[in-house]
């Protein structure tokens, strides 16, 4: 069974999706503080498998918790908040959430949210995919620019991946928020280009022969191999 972390000072929120998440057949575990959070992650019995993160909490917030555990750890992450603005979404797509539910929500929302990231995280069939100076080890879910392994979230390296097995092709938007949220594409929803903003700049950061990838406004992304 998939374990999950609920982390949300509001008490009552946590008892009412631990208790409907635990119906579904989930080990559930809650947290009302960033500091309680980071010490289970740094559990290996208790880790969990997906991370349900409240941004406004009071000390350390979910913003600044999301921060600091990046550095480490590749879980899937679904910020849950009040904020719902797009600005906030933004904000916590670009530090490495993989998606995000703007408060109230429905509980069986989150619930198809929480599997389709679990869907998504499922091993996927080992072999080596070779596109310009870029490598991926799929069964590992690791890539490389010119042997330096980049640092990607799970949605990071799934939309690599699906761009990189159709690299020259363009891929539309709504297929990779399929592929990479496990989700359909909502009306307004920027979370593609957020996470597609995020892996350019680790690609140029890691080599500048990296492949680019570019937009088609109004339609999606291609892959292109640098020039020899």
């Amino acid at each position: 069974m998939s374990r999950i972390l609920i982390v949300d000072d509001d008490r009552a929120l946590c008892s009412l999706l631990a208790e409907y998440l635990q119906r579904e057949g989930f080990v559930v575990d809650v947290a009302h503080d960033s500091e309680t959070a980071l010490a289970q992650l740094q559990n290996q019995t208790t880790r969990p498998d997906l991370l349900i993160l409240d941004v406004m909490m009071p000390g350390r917030d979910g913003l600044d918790t999301l921060r600091e555990l990046r550095l480490q750890y590749r879980l899937p992450v679904i910020m849950l908040s009040a904020r719902g603005e797009a600005v906030d979404r933004v904000i916590g797509l670009e530090l490495g959430a993989d998606d995000y539910l703007a408060k109230p929500c429905l509980p069986r929302e989150l619930l198809a949210r929480v599997r389709a990231q679990l869907r998504r995280n499922a091993p996927i069939a080992a072999g080596t995919l070779q596109v310009g100076s870029l490598r991926l080890e799929p069964g590992e879910r690791r890539a490389y620019a010119e042997e330096r392994e980049l640092s990607l979230t799970g949605a990071e390296f799934l939309l690599l991946l699906a761009l990189a097995q159709r690299a020259g092709e363009l891929v539309d938007k709504a297929v990779l928020t399929r592929i990479a949220l496990g989700r359909e594409l909502e009306r307004f929803d920027r979370s593609v280009d957020v996470h597609v903003s995020r892996l350019r700049h680790k690609l140029m950061e890691a080599s500048a022969q990296s492949p680019r990838i570019e937009s088609v406004r109004g339609a999606g992304y291609v892959l292109l191999v640098a020039a020899a």
